[in-house]
């Protein structure tokens, strides 16, 4: 059984949820070989092919695979589909858009969002926000999987690079166009990569406050920020911070959250984390209940005992 994993990333780097998407397709039990598909992206296939457990890595370099649109992308993943039995890629925004679409050209029945490789034909994944885990068996010849990369560890660099081969590129019909992109630039850790994110909620009151309370604790500990999506709605804090369901899937060591209950949404983001510390001046709240340490209070009081002790 031969796997083909589609790498995230931005032509000059490789996303952290390819390596951890490499770990469950190589649990497939098979050869994997990881397609880059992008412009000017040979420094991600190289980065790629020093991951270990790649047998061979596929550069599509062209042009219109630039961004990764879904359309132009989706057709590359199809035209050499016949070679695999399995088409594997991090349930990431760009894997979200682009596996459903080739699982539909094929005709075959998407495995969305796995946490666990049950068997090469069955897999695991979360429904009702986290709350109930489904076993999924496939008949399908050739299975099409996103991968939850919090619950896979990061493949390691291996001791030998990769060969990468160079695959031809046929410029696909699109009914869309890129136009522009607005990146949001910070020097704290990405969310979903970061050993520690401080996350915060509506109990903070205000987007000064927000700021105010959170940031400088998450400077001081090298965290990422989260928040609840109370807040995000509120206009506390921007979309690229939301936990949860409907926001981002994170797993850190730490785990720090800061005046928000923990709606069951939520919980669907962050409750693989590792160690999980709550503050909230409610001792019923549902995060609370998962929560390893639990600090009731005032966070207004709280939080700058908390800062100050830190130095």
């Amino acid at each position: 059984m031969t796997t083909l994993l589609l790498a995230d990333h931005d032509n000059a780097t490789l996303g952290s949820a390819t390596a951890r998407a490499l770990s469950a397709a190589r649990e497939l039990g098979a050869d994997v070989h990881v397609l880059i598909a992008g412009s000017n992206a040979k420094p991600a296939a190289e980065a790629a092919a020093k991951l270990e457990g790649v047998a061979k890595v596929l550069l599509a370099d062209d042009p219109s695979l630039d961004h990764q649109r879904a359309e132009p992308a989706a057709a590359l993943v199809v035209a050499l589909a016949k070679d695999y039995d399995a088409i594997v890629a991090p349930a990431t925004s760009s894997g979200k858009n682009i596996l459903p679409r080739a699982a539909a050209l094929l005709d075959v029945m998407q495995i969305s969002d796995i946490i666990k490789v049950v068997a090469p034909n069955t897999f695991e994944r979360p429904i009702y926000a986290g709350n109930a885990i489904e076993t999924v068996e496939s008949t399908d010849t050739k299975k099409v999987i996103t991968v939850r990369g919090a619950a896979f560890p990061a493949a390691k660099e291996g001791t030998a690079a990769a060969p990468i081969e160079t695959v031809a590129v046929t410029p696909a019909e699109s009914g869309s166009a890129f136009v522009s992109e607005s990146l949001s630039k910070s020097d704290r850790p990405e969310l979903t990569a970061a050993r520690i994110v401080v996350s915060g909620g509506r109990a903070l009151g205000s987007s000064e406050k927000f700021n105010e309370v959170l940031l400088p604790l998450a400077d001081k500990l090298h965290a990422a920020v989260g928040a609840s999506r109370a807040a995000v709605d509120a206009g506390y804090a921007p979309n690229d911070f939301q936990v949860g369901q409907t926001g981002k899937i994170v797993a850190p060591e730490l785990y720090i959250a800061i005046g928000l209950s923990g709606a069951i949404q939520h919980l669907a983001g962050m409750k693989d984390s590792k160690v999980i510390v709550a503050i909230n001046k409610d001792e019923d709240a549902p995060i609370v209940q998962i929560a390893d340490y639990s600090l009731i209070g005032d966070l207004f009081t709280i939080i700058p005992e908390l800062d100050k002790a830190l130095g």
